[in-house]
């Protein structure tokens, strides 16, 4: 008897102490430690700077700055709301920046003319008038064509993937609207079928196109996003739907039932003037020498544009001014880009990289916010291993506020790849964006999207990352 309960509790004990194990917090080992980073030159350094990322992590999350960054995003959001690319909210919410930068004592504030394309949404409506009437919930894609006035009815045809179209007879096809209702797996992987299912239906013959919204989850709302027709190819009206409609179709089409719609879709299509912004705070040592921090100032017509991409426009804002105010100035030049035109195709950075391509020598490291500014986890970088190794170094101050994770990716942020490909080191915010793409490109795209506190823990990590890597003695390789 007396032997048995000792075993019992032995195996309790065991038991006990494997599921503390289990649940215990056990500290997630940093990048450097995990590529065996050879950081011994510079990492005392580095480590130098824990003083400072602290006090302006202090000053944005408790002190003067609190909240701040949320105040005057909202004050943007509610004056302009949507700025579309070509529109004349644009350039007034553009003018509104530079003033709020001037307020700050930020002077050395330049603008760079950029010609733009000018998509403007008309009348949008999709009826089903087989095998019952019921309105379609749609947003057009951008820069797409216009029905005639009464619109197209045609027979709906549905595909999985460009495979399936590509399989099909183009009498299977033509006459008929393409809907592709592809399984959303990433934005990186589905984002094809918004962006080239024009083209690819329109070869096959098809009047229109339909595209399953590019998102994971629906309170039956379409995501409208930029689409390209190729060059030989006739142009037909495309547009989003819900993922509750496409569901529908989906399995009305799979019992053999005839699917008829009618779109009806207007628009319209020039180009405007617009322009790039760039506020610099000029480096006391090497001042020709830049370290950019970036975010859109454009958003769809729909939504307010509060997280695509007014936060990453209002962190950018942000790391000059809280440096300013701080009195901290690195030893090579922080520039603030505020691009223009990035969702009908990076038009403001293309612009930029050809106008200052003979000076991107003296990038020294490029960083974008665009796809969400909540809870910071780090950065995605572009670059050399040398350079991710040195970023992960600097990561490791961050682990006090969850920020010091890296992940490795050659296209971190939209705008920026146009200068990261060219062999400039950069880094997008990682950010906790799981449901970054329930709102993107949708009229929930609002600031309610947005949490104060996360705004501000991202203001400062920004800054404080910017800053680092604006100071330290060397430059971040490039090769």
């Amino acid at each position: 008897m007396f032997t048995t309960n000792i075993y019992t509790y032995l195996y309790v004990l065991l038991f006990l102490y494997l599921i503390a194990q289990v649940h215990s917090a056990k500290k997630k080992k940093s990048y450097v430690e995990l590529k065996a980073c050879d950081n011994s030159e510079f990492a005392e350094e580095i480590a130098s700077y824990d003083s400072v990322v602290q006090d302006i992590v202090d000053y944005v999350r408790t002190g003067p700055f609190k909240g701040k960054t949320y105040e005057e995003l909202a004050k943007f959001v509610d004056t302009f709301g949507a700025r579309p690319s070509g529109s004349e909210v644009l350039e007034k919410s553009i003018d509104y920046m530079i003033q709020l930068a001037r307020n700050e004592d930020l002077n050395d504030i330049t603008t760079e003319e950029v010609e733009v394309p000018h998509w403007v949404r008309g009348e949008e409506n999709i009826t089903m008038l087989e095998p019952r009437v019921k309105n379609i919930a749609l947003l057009g894609l951008g820069r797409s064509v216009s029905t005639p006035p009464e619109g197209i009815t045609a027979e709906v045809i549905v595909f999985n993937d460009f495979d399936e179209l590509e399989n099909a007879t183009n009498d299977e096809v033509a006459g008929k609207i393409v809907l592709f209702d592809p399984e959303f797996t990433n934005y990186g992987e589905t984002v094809v079928y918004r962006s080239q299912s024009a083209t690819k239906a329109a070869a096959k013959g098809a009047v229109a196109s339909l595209v399953r919204s590019i998102t994971p989850f629906s309170i039956y709302t379409p995501h409208t996003g930029s689409q390209v027709y190729d060059d030989g190819v006739n142009k037909i009206p495309t547009a989003a739907i819900t993922l509750e409609d496409a569901d529908l179709i989906r399995r009305l089409v799979d019992r053999d039932v005839k699917v008829k719609l009618n779109i009806k879709m207007q628009s319209t299509f020039d180009t405007k003037t617009s322009r790039n912004t760039l506020i610099d705070v000029k480096g006391t040592v090497l001042p020709e020498k830049l370290v950019i921090v970036s975010g859109h100032i454009d958003s769809w017509d729909v939504g307010q544009g509060a997280m695509d991409d007014g936060g990453g426009l209002f962190i950018s804002w942000a790391a000059p001014v809280i440096l300013k105010r701080l009195n901290l100035r690195p030893k090579r030049t922080i520039r603030s880009i505020f691009w223009t035109a990035e969702e009908l195709g990076l038009v403001g950075a293309y612009a930029y990289e050809k106008k200052h391509r003979n000076e991107s020598d003296n990038i020294n490291f490029i960083m974008e916010s665009d796809e969400g500014t909540f809870a910071p986890l780090g950065l995605a970088v572009a670059g050399s291993q040398k350079a991710r190794c040195i970023i992960g170094e600097i990561l490791k101050l961050f682990e006090s506020i969850g920020a010091s994770e890296l992940v490795e990716d050659d296209s971190p942020a939209s705008d920026i790849t146009v200068i990261t490909d060219t062999g400039v080191p950069g880094a997008g915010l990682h950010n906790a964006n799981e449901k970054y793409f329930w709102y993107h490109h949708t009229d929930g795209d609002t600031m309610n999207v947005e949490d104060p506190d996360e705004l501000d823990l991202c203001a400062a990590f920004w800054t404080a990352v910017a800053y680092i890597i604006a100071d330290i003695s060397d430059d971040i390789p490039r090769a």
